[in-house]
């Protein structure tokens, strides 16, 4: 990160510690001692006094020669202390408010890093995720020769990996469900939600890793399969024929895969059926 350069601090501001002396600064300290009482607090980690103490005066410092600077010293204590979604919001009215601000390019990657550390369980609405992305590949698009390019791409690829983890817990979700009908999607089944889910995350996370392509086309395979089984007459023949094809499209990618003699399972139960013969599943 680019240094944050400080004046040297009084002695008698490094003293304001105590609860105290906050009070006594919030309630008769004019806007500069605020300043630098809000400076003090930063360098002796009270990030949250530092934030507080600049979100009392930062409108009185916009029109300051410190107002700049005391605007990405809010974001930097807002971010240190764990408020991570005051610390983008001010990040980015940092470099909304100063694009030719001296510390523009660290609050354009502060305000994706703050959305990035706030990225909730892969289980969860990921909303903070998507918004994490765009914030960086924008920050990417403003800065391609950043030197923080590098960490920024990988962190992109983690959050990429974040959304295929969400997409495979609720594909994994539709086929442990499987016949329980009261849980299939609009009177469908969990079978075809299952699919659905699992061939939108291929379509739009090409590059997830193999390990997931793995697992989201053997649950399309197993999905199928079990789809056909539980069809209609008129409509087995067209799922047999598909899950025949997925197993293909399955083997043609992983002819490896630890998961081949269950998917040459239901390529032969497929085949059996398709042939009219019984089948039995175990």
């Amino acid at each position: 990160m680019k240094r944050f350069i400080y004046p040297l601090l009084l002695t008698a501001l490094a003293a304001l510690a105590g609860c105290g002396e906050y009070n006594a600064v919030q309630k008769y300290g004019d806007t500069e001692y605020k300043y630098e009482y809000a400076k003090a607090c930063y360098t002796r980690g009270r990030f949250t006094r530092a934030y507080e103490t600049l979100s009392g005066i930062i409108t009185a410092m916009k029109g300051s020669g410190l107002g700049e600077e005391s605007l990405y010293l809010m974001g930097l204590s807002a971010y240190h202390s764990g408020d991570l979604t005051a610390a983008a919001e001010t990040f980015r009215k940092y470099y909304q408010s100063y694009p030719r601000g001296t510390y523009v390019e660290d609050a354009h990657y502060y305000c994706g890093r703050a959305l990035f550390d706030a990225v909730p369980n892969p289980k969860l609405d990921q909303t903070t995720t998507k918004q994490a992305i765009a914030e960086m590949q924008r920050f990417l698009d403003a800065y391609p020769y950043t030197r923080l390019k590098d960490q920024t791409q990988e962190m992109i690829q983690q959050l990429q990996d974040h959304l295929v983890e969400k997409e495979y817990l609720s594909a994994k979700l539709y086929y442990d469900l499987g016949n329980y009908i009261l849980n299939s999607l609009s009177g469908g089944s969990n079978y075809e939600a299952c699919i659905v889910t699992s061939e939108n995350a291929l379509r739009d996370y090409p590059f997830a890793k193999a390990e997931r392509r793995e697992q989201f086309l053997m649950m399309i395979l197993r999905s199928r399969y079990h789809l056909a089984r539980q069809s209609i007459d008129t409509k087995q023949t067209e799922r047999y024929r598909q899950a025949i094809d997925d197993y293909y499209a399955f083997v043609n990618e992983f002819p490896e895969s630890e998961f081949l003699k269950e998917a040459q399972g239901y390529l032969a139960k497929s085949q059996k059926a398709l042939k009219g013969l019984p089948v039995e599943d175990e």
